[in-house]
């Protein structure tokens, strides 16, 4: 005989936890009774133990539509929850297990922490202390701007002390404190280590919890992301052809002016994403939208703000922290702004104020826990007035507490008076600009808090996880997000294949959201662009008439035949010579000295034939590799080596790629990811060198792929070195 089914059922959610008990009881229902308890869209939904089947009033009872939407919005939350508790504990993990497992040398060698500093205040930037640390040898390290570090003098473990990175020179790295830092941080043989910023994921999840009883239009948007609602067309609203754009960029423009809900814009190499973006929130703008413009990374947002900027007419705020801003770009800032708004002096006049009142507070005795003696507030105040002394403590003692309380109120009071003008001013400047940008992880914070606006454009939208692109996108009544799923995936470290795969991605596979594809390419050589285009955009994109022959110039000569520009693309093969990958001590990371010491050389011929170091790009999966490569190219000021991903959204004349791996078990690891193989492919504008050990790349996709592409192409070619 079957069981009955469960029974539910439902109380509005704005009821008191006692109410609702109440209510239950009423109807004979204790807390034993109930099975599971689900929260969302304005209601608590009960599952009761099977068996109970208590009479209850109609509007108690869900129904299947209902019930459905209350499991899915609370079930959607409560997975990010814990996927994104999990990403945080492996990041914690991951940063506290390098430490604990590698000696600070070691970590040094890595890129990871910086020893033997010395610190000195470098001054005030807003509300900021910073503090330069410097060292007599050079600082090598993958340690950047706007990361968060621990500062030690011993083990960094037992450190509390972190700060903001501000820059990063030859022998120097700046920080930024929100407060002061201790005197042993300003001594010598201090510590950096990149740390944990937790900041994001607390806004994350705080996003997440909002969503649960949205209301109004971004309830619509929140439903259409999950399902529960279909989403609005996105018709194209034509408009006068805007100069500078083609075909595809203007439909993108028009389509988005149409658009009821959402809106995705896939953007592969070099087809004009951000170019198309900035003439996107020009023409909402231009229609009275407020725009809210977004990307996971600080280096996206500033690239944004600079195309917003160019022509100047908009009013634009740019939300972050100093240190992760460009520089070129600061005028725009948050803080810059304030400081030219014309309530500023009446700020800096409260300051002064407040400052005078903790100054003034300070010349008494602090009424600790060992002072009171367990005497209130109103108690140590009347026996000061009395001139009495209590347990032990004089008269002078209780006076002095008393006046340290009175001068609290003062300086609290003053506090108060000046957060209230700064936020003030701050809502006003936010209200008042045409385009407010951040990163996404900053629509969560305090300058924004209960802020709205017409349009959310997301840029990078494949390469955040989808938790993090809610935050920009529930704060507006339409959207659209922007990226290309065939390059890097988010970041994970917990390695979570559901958090590897962005909201963006979802998206475009599921179909229910309008989408354009850009597929016109404006940076490579037609043979450069090919090879991608077949494995990744099935051969939709097309090279611009103006790059399609793009070819290096030289001005001199140059002895190794793969450098000649008659080749747009070579592959250097190692596999005649003893080239082995090989492991650094204790290191996790590959390198390749034949390959490093062959694009060294290659490098050399190249800026001796007039090729400029700074439009020469190396690339590399392996960290190990990064090292070794910028270590032997030292002396060519200019050069950048980066990982693949620090080169996404990056592009030079000339790209080396050295893919390391060279072994006899024909192993390749992540070197054989096709999305990587991509980005690092469409990085070059003009010349592209591959270098590699054929006989251990060919047999993994998709260098199988590769090789037979290089045999059908004239242009392309492989040169094979033996010993």
């Amino acid at each position: 005989m079957a069981k009955p089914e469960a029974q539910w059922l439902t109380l509005p959610a704005d009821y008191p936890p006692e109410k609702r008990e109440r209510v239950l009881r009423r109807y004979g229902i204790k807390p034993g009774n109930i099975d599971r308890v689900w929260e969302a869209d304005g209601a608590v939904l009960y599952r009761l133990k099977r068996g109970l089947s208590p009479k209850l009033p109609s509007e108690m009872l869900p129904d299947e539509e209902r019930k459905g939407r209350i499991l899915r919005i609370a079930d959607y939350i409560e997975e990010y929850r814990r996927l994104i508790e999990a990403e945080r504990e492996a990041e914690r993990r991951s940063r506290i297990e390098e430490i604990r497992r590698f000696s600070g040398r070691e970590l040094e060698s890595f890129g990871r922490a910086i020893l033997d500093l010395k610190g000195r205040r470098a001054g005030r930037l807003f509300d900021l202390e910073l503090v330069r640390y410097g060292r007599d040898r050079r600082i090598e390290t993958e340690i950047s701007s706007g990361d968060i570090v621990l500062i030690s003098r011993g083990d960094p473990l037992k450190s509390d002390l972190s700060a903001t990175v501000m820059g990063v020179g030859r022998n120097h790295i700046e920080l930024a404190f929100s407060q002061s830092p201790p005197r042993w941080a300003l001594k010598e043989r201090v510590r950096i280590d990149l740390f944990v910023n937790d900041v994001t994921f607390k806004r994350m999840e705080s996003n997440l919890e909002r969503m649960r009883h949205l209301e109004g239009p971004y309830r619509r948007i929140r439903d259409i992301l999950l399902g529960l609602a279909e989403c609005g067309p996105a018709p194209r609203l034509e408009q006068a052809p805007i100069q500078g754009l083609n075909a595809l960029q203007q439909e993108a423009v028009e389509c988005s002016l149409g658009m009821q809900d959402l809106f995705l814009i896939h953007g592969p190499p070099g087809t004009g994403k951000t170019t198309t973006l900035d003439r996107v929130i020009r023409a909402h703008v231009e229609q009275g939208d407020r725009v809210l413009a977004t990307a996971d990374s600080n280096v996206a947002v500033d690239n944004l703000l600079e195309k917003l900027s160019a022509e100047g007419e908009l009013d634009l705020l740019r939300i972050g922290h100093p240190a992760r801003i460009d520089s070129a770009l600061e005028r725009y800032s948050l803080m810059v702004r304030l400081t030219q708004a014309p309530e500023y002096p009446e700020i800096l006049r409260l300051q002064e104020e407040a400052k005078a009142a903790a100054e003034r507070r300070s010349a008494f005795s602090k009424p600790t826990p060992a002072r009171t003696r367990g005497m209130s507030r109103e108690r140590i105040l009347k026996l000061a007035e009395e001139g009495r002394s209590y347990r032990g403590v004089s008269p002078e003692t209780l006076r002095s507490m008393a006046s340290w309380y009175r001068e609290e109120e003062k300086t609290q009071a003053a506090f108060d008076r000046l957060r209230q003008l700064e936020e003030a001013t701050i809502r006003r400047l936010v209200n008042e600009a045409d385009v407010v940008l951040a990163t996404n992880a900053m629509v969560g914070a305090e300058a924004l808090e209960g802020v709205t606006f017409d349009l959310s454009v997301v840029d990078e939208g494949s390469q955040q996880i989808e938790p993090s692109t809610l935050l920009p996108l529930l704060r507006s009544p339409r959207g659209i997000l922007a990226g290309d799923h065939r390059q890097l995936p988010p970041t994970v470290l917990s390695d979570l294949e559901i958090l590897k795969r962005s909201l963006f991605e979802r998206l475009i596979a599921e179909g229910r959201v309008p989408a354009t594809m850009l597929r016109v390419q404006y940076r490579m050589n037609e043979t450069i662009m090919d090879f991608p285009n077949r494995l990744m955009y099935e051969g939709k994109l097309e090279a611009d008439a103006s790059v399609a022959n793009r070819r290096l110039e030289l001005r001199g000569s140059v002895t190794s035949e793969l450098l000649d520009p008659r080749w747009p693309v070579v592959f250097a093969d190692s596999s005649g010579t003893e080239a082995p990958e090989r492991l650094p001590p204790r290191s996790t990371s590959y390198e390749n000295p034949w390959e490093a010491q062959q694009i060294a050389g290659w490098i050399g011929e190249l800026t001796a034939a007039g090729v400029p170091a700074r439009s020469i790009g190396v690339i590399t999966p392996y960290l190990a590799q990064v090292k070794l490569l910028r270590r032997l190219l030292e002396g060519i000021e200019g050069i950048e080596v980066k990982s693949v991903d620090g080169f996404q959204g990056r592009e030079k004349e000339v790209i080396f790629i050295s893919l390391v791996r060279s072994n006899l078990a024909r192993a390749v690891g992540f070197v054989s990811d096709a999305r990587r193989l991509n980005v690092a492919m469409t990085r070059a504008r003009s010349k592209l060198v591959l270098v590699g050990d054929r006989r251990t790349l060919e047999p993994n996709a998709p260098f199988d792929r590769l090789f037979k592409w290089f045999k059908g192409r004239g242009d392309a070619k492989v040169f094979s070195y033996q010993e």
